[in-house]
C-alpha cells in the first residue's frame, strides 16, 4: 500500500500544497490558493495608511491555505487520508508576527486591528532599516564575534530589527505580545497545538547559534534597555532541529484539512532552504537558486567561513552535518513585473494578446532575438534594495546606456542580465572567501518557464545549470522533510539524505554556456561590477540621498 506526505509552501502571494508518494517522489496532486489580502504595503484592510518600505500580511490567509488546498488535493487524488503519513510546511522568511501566549495573532483582536504593528511583517518589510543600521554599528563597536557569521551585517529583513521597530514605534504592541514568532513556526503551532522554534529561522534570521545560543543580554541591553530580556520574554530558547517531528495534527486541524488527527507534522522550515533536498542535493559545493519574486541562494559546505555580505552561515541550517550558507537577491520576478506594469507600451500588450501570448513570454521572444551586448545597456538590479553582497535596502535600481532608439525588449533583457550579474557577484564573493561553488541548480517558477533567462544565467556564470524536476520545489522539499518526521517504520525515511536521494529530482534538460556569449558577458559583468561598487560601496551615495529627499516630501 502506497504512503504519502503533504508539503505546504507559503510564498509571498499564495500558498500551495503538493501530495507526494514517499516511495518514488512522484507528485500525485497539487493545489494553489492566492492570499485574499496579498501583500499590504499601502494600507491595512480598514484603510489605515502604511509608511514607506512597509510590507505586511494577514495570518488568516495562512489558515485559509490549509482549509482550501489540502482538501482539494485529497479530493483530486482520491488518496485515503489514513495513508498520508506526514505533513511539512515552509515559509518565506524572515516573516514574523506578534501573538498571545495561546498563539492568537494580535491583529485578530479588535483593539489592535488598526495598528500596523499587530500584523505579520513580511520578509520584504524594510521599514526597520534604521534599527538594522544601529544594530550593526553597536555590534561592530562591541566586537560581537557572531556578526561575521552574517556577512558583517544584520539585514532589516531579520527578526531583531523588526521587533526593535515594534518596541520603538508601538510599545503597546510589544508589551501586549507574549511571543514574537516566525510564521514558519506559528503555522506549525496552529497545526499541532505545540509551540516550536525551528533551527533554520532561528539561525539565519534571529542570530541564534547552535554552539553559543543567542547574543548576550548585554548586547540586547546595549541596543535598548527594554530589550535586555527579549530572548526569554518574546523569542523562546528551545530550538528544534530540522527533520524532527514538531507534534501531531490536532482534532480541529484534522476537521479543517480532512486529514487524520495524530498525523505527524514536521518542524517548520524556510522556503529556500527546504528546496535543497527537492533537487537531490546531498553534499557541499552545489548552489541552489530558488527563483521567484526574489532569489535565495543556498548551498552547503564542510567548513565554517565568514563571508562578507552573505546572509548567514548556520551549522545544520540546511541539512545535518553541514554548514548551510545563504545569500540572496531581493528583487527578481518583482523586477520584471514592475517593468510590464509600468513601462511596457500598450501596443506590446495588444500584439501579445493577438498572438495569444502572455506579455512576459512575448517580451522574452523579442529579447531572445537580440545579440549579447546589442542593447548597449547595463542595469543594477536593486529595485528592492540589495540583499547580497551589499546588505543595503536603501540602494535603488538603475539602467545605464538608454537612447532614443532603446526598445522595451532591450530594457527587459537588461533587467534579466542584471539579476544574473547579481548572482555572479554572490558566487565570486563566495569563491574569494574560501567557499567553493562547483555546481549550479535552479528551482522556482522562473526556472521552469523561462528558458531565455536560464540560458543567460548559464552564459553569465559560465556554468551548466540543472533545473529542478518539480514545479513546486519548496512544497516537495517540505513533503520530503515530512517523510523524515514520519519515520521509516510508517513508510517514510529515517534521515533526509536518504529521502532526498529517492524523492528529489532534476529535469533532463541542462543549460550549458555558449562560449561566444560568455566572452561578451564577461565584458558586461566587468562594467556591472564597477557600477555595483561605485554606487553600492560608498563612492557615490546618490541613491540614498534621493531616497531621503523622497521621504521628506
Amino acid at each position: 500500500m502506497s504512503k504519502y506526505t503533504i508539503g505546504v509552501d507559503y510564498g509571498s502571494l499564495s500558498g500551495r500544497a503538493v501530495l507526494v508518494e514517499t516511495s518514488t517522489g512522484k507528485e500525485i496532486a497539487s493545489a494553489v490558493y492566492e492570499y485574499p489580502h496579498a501583500v499590504m504595503d499601502k494600507t491595512l484592510p480598514d484603510g489605515t495608511p502604511l509608511g514607506h518600505d512597509w510590507a505586511l500580511q494577514h495570518p488568516q490567509d495562512y489558515i485559509d491555505v490549509l482549509a482550501k488546498t489540502i482538501p482539494e488535493i485529497l479530493k483530486k487524488s482520491g488518496v485515503n487520508p489514513a495513508d498520508v503519513i506526514g505533513i511539512g510546511t515552509d515559509f518565506t522568511a524572515c516573516t514574523v508576527l506578534p501573538v498571545k501566549k495561546d498563539g492568537t495573532p494580535l491583529c485578530f483582536l479588535d483593539e489592535y486591528k488598526s495598528n500596523p504593528h499587530a500584523y505579520v511583517k513580511l520578509w520584504k518589510h524594510h521599514a526597520a532599516q534604521d534599527k538594522a543600521n544601529k544594530l550593526n554599528e553597536i555590534a561592530e563597536k562591541r566586537g560581537e564575534a557572531w556578526l561575521k557569521n552574517y556577512g558583517g551585517k544584520i539585514s532589516s529583513e531579520w527578526a531583531i530589527p523588526k521587533i526593535w521597530q515594534v518596541l520603538d514605534e508601538a510599545p503597546e504592541i510589544y508589551n501586549a505580545m507574549d511571543r514574537w514568532i516566525e510564521a514558519a513556526d506559528w503555522i506549525i503551532w496552529q497545526l499541532t497545538g505545540v509551540e516550536t522554534r525551528n533551527s533554520c529561522t532561528a539561525g539565519y534570521k534571529a542570530i541564534w547559534n547552535k554552539k553559543t545560543g543567542y547574543p548576550s543580554k548585554e548586547f540586547f541591553k546595549a541596543l535598548d534597555p527594554r530589550l535586555e530580556n527579549v530572548v526569554e520574554e518574546k523569542l523562546g530558547t528551545v530550538i528544534v532541529p530540522l527533520g524532527d517531528k514538531a507534534g501531531e495534527l490536532t482534532e480541529e486541524m484534522a476537521k479543517l484539512t480532512g486529514l487524520k488527527a495524530g498525523t505527524p507534522v514536521a518542524v517548520g522550515n524556510v522556503d529556500a532552504h527546504v528546496c535543497v533536498p527537492a533537487v537531490g542535493i546531498d553534499g557541499p559545493g552545489k548552489m541552489l537558486a530558488i527563483m521567484g519574486t526574489s532569489t535565495c541562494h543556498i548551498m552547503m559546505g564542510t567548513e565554517e567561513h565568514q563571508v562578507p555580505g552573505m546572509c548567514g552561515v548556520v551549522e545544520d541550517g540546511v541539512m545535518p552535518g553541514y554548514f548551510g550558507y545563504e545569500a540572496g537577491q531581493s528583487c527578481v520576478g518583482d523586477h520584471f513585473a514592475w517593468f510590464v506594469e509600468n513601462c511596457c507600451p500598450a501596443s506590446y500588450f495588444e500584439d501579445a494578446k493577438a498572438k495569444g501570448m502572455n506579455i512576459h513570454k512575448y517580451l522574452r521572444e523579442k529579447a531572445q532575438k537580440l545579440k549579447v551586448g546589442q542593447s548597449g545597456l547595463v542595469a543594477l538590479d536593486w529595485w528592492n534594495g540589495n540583499r547580497s553582497v551589499l546588505v543595503d535596502v536603501d540602494l535603488t535600481g538603475m539602467i545605464l546606456g538608454m537612447t532614443l532608439q532603446t526598445t522595451p525588449e532591450e530594457i527587459y533583457r537588461a533587467l534579466i542580465e542584471a539579476t544574473a550579474f547579481g548572482t555572479r557577484m554572490i558566487i565570486e564573493n563566495y569563491r574569494e572567501h574560501g567557499v567553493p561553488v562547483e555546481e549550479f541548480f535552479a528551482s522556482g517558477g522562473i526556472s521552469q518557464k523561462d528558458p531565455l533567462m536560464m540560458q543567460i544565467y548559464s552564459d553569465v556564470l559560465n556554468m551548466p545549470i540543472k533545473i529542478a524536476g518539480s514545479e513546486q520545489g519548496p512544497a516537495l522539499g517540505s513533503a520530503i522533510f515530512a517523510s523524515v518526521a514520519a519515520g521509516k517504520a510508517a513508510g517514510g525515511y529515517d534521515d533526509v539524505f536518504e529521502a532526498a536521494r529517492v524523492m528529489g529530482n532534476v529535469k533532463d534538460v541542462v543549460y550549458t554556456p555558449i562560449p561566444e556569449n560568455v566572452k561578451v558577458y564577461d565584458k558586461l559583468f566587468a562594467e556591472y561590477r564597477k557600477l555595483h561598487d561605485y554606487f553600492g560601496r560608498g563612492a557615490n551615495d546618490v541613491m540614498k540621498r534621493l531616497k531621503e529627499i523622497k521621504k521628506s516630501i
